[in-house]
């Protein structure tokens, strides 16, 4: 099968959803297929077609978000490239301007096209409206998730029950909504396949003894991930628990406003920023905790809750419907609701080391859940019916225009 992945981020770029695409990509090669990307060039202003490694980078203005570019809705010298590939199926990734052409490229072309919806964007709506226009703006949101996710795809995948019944429930969309959790390379975090002098040389760059209680949170560093919560949790235990370090690995815009927080809650010894982190280099950094934590209430999945598990952290995480699909309480993890029921969790955990050491053990075989290879596997299936109902359609159409011609329709 040739396949086409449309994604706004590509590598070098760091995310979870980079991470899940370079994850399916190579997922799907091994089981032979033919796996093309199209991204947009965040290094400069030029077209760049990775022969070799099937990547096609498309130039764009920049955005002032992250990193982002905006490109083209219907680049021509891009289209010139891709027609050559014989796509069987394209799999669009966002919503934007990449996303954008996807939806025209498989239209012109009769390309079955499925939908992966990553980003529940209600809830980032109240950080760019300030409490104004809430209302009218998630009427907004929803009215262009619809449409980007229903009218123009095959067929849709969500990563969790969260995001299906904002399809269903919410927003009544008829058409298939298929739920297919995102894979990982588990066994790269996996204790026995950390070298144990990576993890030492980490432990003696931080100056962190083997009495420290560390708290591992991975991910972007802004707003939406909850981060002062962590930090605030952190400094109410720093007397109950003298050792407690968190350690926020990462980076992102809002680094330099909660170094700031650290400083004014006197609290710089227990909150580590590490900044970027080389993504090769991520699961040594897992092996330095004793837990893995997440406040973040905007996730449709969590990737780094699994690898987490694999590297044996019990995960303690917000109560959040996101989760639930992948951290059981009492089994592999725990959950909070606010700060004080956090703070009682992680207090618990570091006073009994049988239960973390039994929530580690579980945290492992649940991790083992979530490999790429029953991700591409999943995938392919949702691939094998759009193409299958694109044929139908086709059909549909081809008998159609034929009625139309008899009738003396145009």
């Amino acid at each position: 099968m040739r396949i086409g992945i449309f994604t706004e981020t590509y590598t070098p770029y760091i995310s979870g959803l980079v991470t899940s695409i370079v994850m399916l990509k190579g997922a799907l090669e091994k089981k032979g297929h033919e796996v093309y990307v199209v991204t947009a060039n965040l290094k400069d202003f030029h077209y760049h077609y990775d022969e070799e490694n099937r990547v096609l980078e498309i130039p764009g203005i920049p955005t002032g978000i992250y990193d982002s570019r905006l490109t083209s809705i219907y680049p021509l010298q891009a289209v010139n490239i891709i027609k050559k590939w014989h796509l069987d199926v394209i799999h669009s990734q966002t919503e934007f301007a990449i996303g954008t052409f996807a939806r025209l490229f498989a239209k012109q072309y009769n390309i079955p096209i499925v939908h992966t919806y990553h980003t529940m964007y209600e809830d980032y709506v109240h950080y760019i409206t300030k409490g104004y226009f809430n209302k009218s703006s998630k009427k907004l949101v929803e009215y262009l998730t619809k449409f980007y996710c229903d009218k123009t795809i095959t067929e849709l995948i969500v990563p969790t029950v969260k995001a299906y019944n904002l399809f269903k429930k919410k927003y009544n969309v008829e058409r298939n909504v298929h739920i297919v959790p995102t894979g990982i390379e588990v066994d790269r975090f996996f204790k026995k396949n950390v070298p144990v002098k990576e993890v030492n040389a980490l432990r003696k760059e931080y100056h962190l003894n083997r009495k420290d209680f560390v708290l591992i949170f991975v991910g972007r560093v802004a707003e939406e991930k909850n981060i002062p919560f962590l930090i605030h949790v952190v400094d109410h235990l720093k007397k109950e628990i003298p050792t407690i370090k968190l350690f926020i690995i990462g980076d992102g815009p809002d680094k330099e406003k909660y170094q700031k927080l650290t400083q004014d809650m006197d609290c710089e010894e227990q909150v580590i920023f590490t900044g970027k982190v080389p993504w090769d280099k991520i699961p040594a950094y897992y092996q330095l905790g004793n837990l893995f934590i997440t406040a973040s209430k905007t996730e449709t999945q969590g990737l780094t809750v699994i690898e987490g598990m694999a590297a044996s952290l019990p995960v303690v995480c917000m109560d959040d419907v996101a989760f639930h699909t992948m951290v059981f309480e009492d089994l592999n993890g725990k959950f909070f609701k606010d700060e004080e029921s956090c703070e009682k969790v992680i207090l618990e955990l570091y006073n009994n080391k049988e239960l973390r050491e039994n929530l580690a053990k579980q945290a492992v075989i649940q991790a083992e859940h979530c490999s790429t290879e029953q991700y591409a596997d999943n995938i392919l299936i949702v691939y094998k019916r759009a193409i299958e109902n694109n044929k139908k359609k086709d059909r549909f159409g081809i008998l159609s225009k034929i009625f139309r011609k008899l009738r003396g329709e145009k």
